[in-house]
């Protein structure tokens, strides 16, 4: 077991509903073109694949998905929409869980590598996707770049969604490198407001890198987006692959 924060029953029945623009053509479009690409003729396998927003869809274009997720409701979630046969998913942790065979891609999307709340983690992590992966094979995460430019003198906060129905901000501990998400979601029309937590390890390109070669890995290409926009030094995410060597 990791240090990750486990989702619950309550919380992965809301998932879909709450991450319906994140599900739509328009954002999954690129990802799935890019991550078919890598594909290839090959097996795909998700770290963190939850209620299968890219693993359902990317299965549906051909690709063989497998994943692996550590809370069982989010995994529930996934098997209402495909059957094991189709997409198997094993209940794990992403740093050390194995499953059979090789792949010629392993991805980890939306941000989920800052689960893991520790460095030595997120080196397992890189550890296990080149272990998954065969010669020539590619582990890509989407990951957002730490908002640290935005924090001036004294400040610990910095907002990144305020809408009708859902107030976020992060606040951050730069000592530890850990940051905590804090969500205000209005469910219904009688003003209430349901808060909600969750703890993050950042880490900058350059880290991730590092870990990347600590486990073999060589990086191929970063970009900004899914659309292979350029990256650069105010964007606020990066797609990065790297490579296995053959």
């Amino acid at each position: 077991m990791t240090s990750s924060e486990l989702w619950n029953r309550a919380t992965a029945d809301r998932y879909d509903a709450e991450e319906a623009e994140a599900s739509s053509a328009a954002v999954l479009g690129p990802a799935l073109a890019f991550l078919a690409e890598l594909a290839g003729d090959g097996r795909a396998l998700e770290f963190a694949i939850g209620t299968g927003r890219v693993g359902v869809p990317l299965r549906e274009r051909g690709v063989p998905v497998v994943g692996i997720e550590l809370s069982e409701p989010m995994a529930a979630v996934l098997r209402r929409k495909v059957d094991e046969d189709t997409l198997p998913v094993v209940i794990g942790d992403m740093a050390t869980t194995v499953v059979p065979g090789g792949f010629t891609l392993v991805y980890l999307v939306y941000n989920t590598i800052t689960n893991l709340l520790t460095q030595d983690e997120q080196v397992e992590c890189f550890r296990n996707a080149a272990r998954h992966l065969e010669p020539g094979g590619r582990f890509v995460i989407e990951l957002g770049v730490p908002p640290l430019r935005l924090l001036p003198p004294g400040q610990v906060a910095v907002p990144f969604d305020v809408s009708p129905r859902h107030l976020g901000f992060d606040t951050f501990d730069l000592v530890e490198q850990i940051l905590v998400s804090h969500h205000f979601t209005r469910d219904g029309d009688d003003g209430r407001y349901r808060r909600e937590n969750s703890r993050h390890r950042y880490a900058w390109p350059a880290e991730l890198d590092l870990m990347a070669r600590i486990a073999g890995l060589e990086l191929e290409r970063r970009v900004a987006d899914w659309d292979g926009s350029a990256f650069t030094q105010d964007c606020v995410k990066h797609v990065s692959v790297w490579r296995k060597p053959a």
